[in-house]
């Protein structure tokens, strides 16, 4: 019965971690204002719209913020770490320390995806510096608002651009903190 466990929580985990990564992903491409013609964001946009546009309904979004994408996505961990309590045996655990670790792990998927973006876009501009695919334009896009300020302190030096590494350091600077 164990491995029976095991398995499912395997399971659940993985599909409520792909689903809930595409709602986070489509609240940061609208907060960017990304290409929404592109084939990726239009699969985002499919995928996330049977859950979504119900619940626009009762929750609107406010300068720009597409609040009902957080609210989904929270909901979605919350029913997450709930189910994975039952199955594992523990019972349901209190709501305030659901509803905090929710946030914690919304905010670290946050950080993790801008991670793997900057990440990518590095592994590209070694690679194929001047490549145009779609997935490219989406994270130059996510990646772009982050980058601007930093560039601005710290501006290119002989073709060098630092402000991915400081970005990047902000990061594991805000994992450990969150952790």
């Amino acid at each position: 019965m164990d491995k029976l466990v095991q398995i499912m929580h395997l399971l659940i985990t993985f599909a409520s971690s792909i689903y809930i990564t595409i709602v986070v992903v489509r609240f940061i491409l609208q907060w960017v204002r990304a290409d929404f013609y592109n084939p990726l964001s239009q699969f985002i946009v499919k995928a996330t719209n049977p859950l979504l546009l119900p619940l626009r309904k009762v929750v609107p979004g406010f300068l720009g913020i597409d609040f009902a994408s957080l609210v989904l996505a929270w909901l979605l961990q919350i029913a997450t770490i709930g189910l994975l309590s039952i199955i594992s045996g523990h019972g349901i655990p209190p709501l305030w320390a659901v509803l905090v670790y929710s946030i914690r792990e919304l905010l670290l998927l946050v950080l993790n995806i801008y991670l793997l973006s900057f990440i990518v876009l590095v592994i590209i501009s070694w690679i194929a510096p001047h490549n145009h695919n779609p997935a490219i334009s989406l994270i130059v896009s996510i990646t772009e608002p982050v980058l601007a300020p930093i560039r601005r302190i710290i501006p290119p030096m002989g073709g060098l651009d630092f402000s991915i590494m400081i970005a990047l350091l902000i990061i594991y600077i805000l994992k450990i903190l969150l952790i």
